[in-house]
């Protein structure tokens, strides 16, 4: 399944090629800092660096009668120092190391190369929802509550919300990606038994890392949650955007919709139909990283030092969340970036309950114009629930009524239903969430 959503540059990152890759830089890396502390050949380090390699079919094959991937992956390493004519020089690889110095170390890169294209994802969304929000910024629409027409809006709101939300959603990432800068090479339960401190630092630092200020013979899970859980916000946003377009895409609605292709087909029976299915897709594939949150919770309670339960989950959650969170921002900035938006269908719509909407404008009114709220709050419902019921005009039925009209003047009460009104504040709001900008 991985396949068929991943991008090139992600997926190469959790192919089997790479994750053996960077086992083997981390290994590359102990050797090295070790050399220069005197706990290595120098001659060994330059020998692996030189010469170290690996077969990925060669590794599965050794697994299949080891049982032990590093263990596979080390004697492949091996095998290819002895083609080289450098056996001796393999005795130094792994030197002072478990299993998961290499395999929790190597991980992290793998996560931070992820992290860099999700965040480069999210930067790309971020300025498509700012463009598309200052497109529509004085776009008036409806607004609803229930899925009930509520307060009018623009539709550039709408989607200047949505940006917010992807700002501190890529604020999130960013800090959990950061929490998982983290390497460790302290041994079989953390206590650095067989390397100094110093060699663990200088080790993670050739790597771009630092190392665990403790650690046991894995590195706390709470890191990998708080990003999965991180991956998991950013593609609920994702899911937020579809399914408004979802909505607004609806027959009754149509105020919004993705993009359909010249040649696409909707039904295979009902030729009239433009089904929002990418819309859908996003919804439905949010929903699996969503899940993989609570996995990656389980994860963090391991047996004392260590156990392996959380190892199976993580080889299929921590792919599928960073492919899928890339997936679905490249997917959700393309129906952004593409929506079509239909402004005379948002314009009738608001305008379909002939003045509804300014129930609330009214009351404050005749309110501030000395009618008691309670009193005001009758008579104004009362009238709205005939109109609603009778599908009749509230506007002109509150300008007829007397006590309105005993309150309020004719200028007052089509101020009461001014659109302009309601939407004062609108470049208020922009500057709020955007600063300056044209338009």
């Amino acid at each position: 399944m991985i396949e068929r959503y991943t991008r090139p540059e992600m997926g190469h990152i959790w192919s089997e090629q790479n994750k053996f890759q960077q086992w083997l830089e981390v290994e590359l890396a102990a050797s090295e800092a070790l050399a220069e502390r005197g706990q290595v050949p120098a001659g060994a380090a330059a020998l692996l660096r030189q010469h170290a390699g690996f077969s990925v079919d060669r590794i599965n094959e050794i697994e299949k009668e080891v049982r032990h991937d590093v263990i596979a992956f080390t004697t492949s390493v091996a095998e290819a120092m002895k083609a080289a004519g450098h056996p001796e020089a393999s005795r130094w690889l792994h030197f002072g190391l478990t299993s998961n110095d290499v395999v929790d170390t190597a991980q992290a890169l793998q996560l931070q190369a992820s992290a860099r294209l999700i965040l480069a994802g999210l930067d790309k969304f971020i300025a498509t929802l700012r463009r598309r929000a200052v497109e529509f910024k004085h776009t008036i629409a409806i607004g609803r509550t229930h899925g009930v027409h509520a307060e009018p809006i623009t539709f550039g709101l709408k989607i200047a919300l949505w940006y917010d939300e992807a700002v501190r959603a890529r604020r999130r990432v960013e800090a959990a990606s950061e929490d998982l800068r983290y390497g460790k090479l302290s041994g079989a339960v953390g206590t650095l038994a067989h390397l100094t401190a110093d060699a663990e630092e200088a080790i993670c630092e050739k790597l771009g890392l630092q190392a665990a200020p403790i650690a046991s013979q894995v590195l706390a899970r709470d890191r990998h949650a708080a990003f999965v859980s991180a991956l998991a916000l950013a593609c609920a946003l994702c899911e937020k955007c579809a399914l408004e377009v979802r909505h607004l895409q609806r027959t009754e609605v149509r105020e919004a919709e993705e993009p359909f292709a010249a040649g696409q087909k909707g039904s295979s029976a009902m030729p009239h139909k433009r089904n929002p299915v990418v819309s859908e897709q996003i919804c439905g594939l949010a929903r699996v990283v969503r899940a993989n949150v609570q996995a990656a919770f389980e994860d963090v309670a391991l047996w004392h030092e260590r156990d392996i339960s959380h190892s199976s989950v993580e080889r299929v959650i921590l792919p599928d969340s960073c492919i899928l969170t890339d997936y679905l921002l490249a997917k959700t900035d393309w129906l952004i970036g593409n929506m079509r938006v239909n402004p005379e269908r948002m314009k009738r719509n608001l305008e379909s309950t002939k003045g509804l909407v300014f129930s609330g404008q009214l009351l404050l009114d005749l309110a501030a114009a000395g009618m008691l709220r309670e009193q005001a709050y009758k008579v104004v419902q009362g009238e709205a629930m005939k109109a609603w019921h009778e599908e009749a005009d509230f506007r002109a039925a509150m300008e007829a009524h007397p006590d309105v009209r005993a309150h309020l003047t004719a200028e007052q009460i089509a101020w009461a239903f001014s659109v302009e009104r309601q939407l004062k504040n609108v470049d208020a709001i922009f500057h709020r969430v955007f600063g300056e900008i044209e338009g």
